[in-house]
């Protein structure tokens, strides 16, 4: 029963009413996003920080470990897990939403949601799409320079920039990663939201994000352009700029996600 619960959620599989939204529906969800960082902006940065302190960190390993050429799929990876990352920031935005305590602590009561387990299951399948994503990288740059490591990343960048092996690199690296990122998208770019919202399982969560892209492919696939460049953005100066950007993302996504998704009676709805 656990585990039927987990996949199919609290009473069984919920389909939830998918809505069609505009690409201004996008970009008033970042301006809400925006509204709900600037509430609390010192508790969020808090939050934020931890993303450019993993970057910093694998970004020291894979240079010190002679994996330079790991840097950029690292970098860009980082839309790949970023969904799961922003699960308190999820439930800052629901609390700001119904009046409820936002203080930074609160961002960790995602533990005790009954949908903990099916988040868990999401948020694994995220991390085995972002390893697979940075063997397949290896395996390209493997393919076009050999299984030697740059001898530094000044080298490196020469080499990508100027030889035909490089542009090979550039090409097939971001037609792959971008296949690897649309699947993230089309699985996950509300389930997590809807998960903290409704206790509705795993196959649910994961097959109303799909059709939520299906129904709105165009905004869809613009909110998955301006996430990754404003990650990009944000990871340019040492990954610092993350330390607000993420949080933004974060509470936007909730917003995207209410316009999305239909909401259900009052009464069937997460408790306060």
């Amino acid at each position: 029963m656990a585990d039927f619960h987990v996949m199919a959620g609290a009473h069984g599989l919920e389909l939830p009413t998918v809505r069609r939204i505009t690409i201004s529906d996008l970009f008033d969800a970042l301006r809400r996003g925006a509204e709900d960082f600037w509430a609390k902006p010192s508790h969020y940065v808090f939050l934020g920080l931890i993303y450019p302190i993993v970057g910093l960190i694998l970004t020291q390993w894979s240079s010190g470990s002679n994996a330079i050429q790991l840097v950029y799929p690292l970098m860009t990876g980082f839309a790949l897990v970023g969904p799961f990352a922003a699960i308190g920031l999820y439930e800052m935005s629901r609390r700001l939403e119904r009046g409820m305590d936002t203080s930074w602590k609160r961002a960790f009561d995602v533990r005790h949601s009954p949908a903990l387990p099916s988040i868990a299951v999401i948020g694994i399948m995220l991390m085995a799409i972002f390893l697979l994503w940075l063997f397949t990288a290896q395996s390209i740059y493997t393919a076009y320079f050999g299984e030697q490591p740059p001898t530094s990343m000044g080298t490196f960048v020469r080499d990508v920039l100027t030889t035909s092996h490089g542009l090979g690199l550039i090409l097939w690296g971001n037609i792959v990663g971008f296949f690897f990122a649309l699947v993230v998208l089309a699985t996950t770019v509300i389930a997590f939201p809807l998960l903290l919202d409704r206790d509705v399982g795993v196959v649910s969560a994961t097959e109303t994000s799909v059709r939520a892209v299906a129904m709105n492919p165009v905004p869809m696939l613009a909110w998955g352009l301006i996430v990754a460049v404003l990650l990009v953005i944000g990871s340019i100066p040492l990954f610092a700029g993350l330390a607000i950007v993420m949080p933004i993302l974060g509470h936007a996504t909730w917003h995207l996600y209410r316009k999305v998704v239909e909401p259900e009676p009052r009464a069937d709805r997460r408790p306060m």
